[in-house]
């Protein structure tokens, strides 16, 4: 039997273990990328991730998975932007970061367990490709809320596009079987 919620721990896990190592190398440098820097970094990661699912030839021996791991970070350094606001200098320690991290997942993981109840983990039945799909077509619509200062007139906010992107690359990494 499948235990999503294990399944989604062990890869976050994976995320937040690189996510805890480049701290310690870089610092909190990403402190100080806007949103729209966030957003293009994730929009590249995606769509280096559909140019390799579409071409035969790679030039770089990789898959998508780092990338997919990418974008759930950057994600979750959007999020914690979205909280915090952009400095000038990088202002946080590992701990810091890690536990705004944990309490960013916390929330989107809560998102997917009731998005997945009322979906019936209808995900398991969908391709790689198609979660990435979904993936390009969030960020053109957080793009296009940063366009219009933030402001939507029905739709739901930034912060439930990058969630959702979240969770889409969590599960694009759980069928490919990564960390299992």
């Amino acid at each position: 039997m499948r235990n999503t919620a294990q399944e989604y721990d062990k890869v976050i896990g994976i995320c937040r273990d690189l996510f805890v190592k480049k701290m310690t190398d870089y610092g909190s440098a990403w402190r100080i990328l806007r949103l729209p820097s966030l957003t293009d970094q994730i929009f590249i990661k995606a769509q280096r991730i559909r140019s390799l699912q579409e071409n035969e030839v790679r030039k770089v021996d990789e898959d998508e998975t780092g990338e997919f791991i990418g974008i759930i970070n950057y994600c979750l350094m959007a999020l914690i932007q979205l909280d915090l606001g952009v400095v000038d200098q990088p202002d946080m320690d590992t701990a810091t970061a890690a536990r705004y991290y944990d309490e960013k997942v916390a929330l989107t993981k809560a998102l997917m367990e009731a998005k997945n109840h009322d979906y019936g983990e209808a995900w398991r039945d969908m391709r790689v490709s198609s979660l990435t799909d979904l993936i390009l077509q969030k960020l053109l619509r957080v793009k296009q809320i940063e366009d219009n200062q933030g402001k939507t007139l029905v739709s739901e906010g930034i912060d439930a596009n990058y969630q959702d992107m979240i969770n889409y690359s969590v599960f694009a990494l759980i069928l490919m079987r990564f960390g299992q």
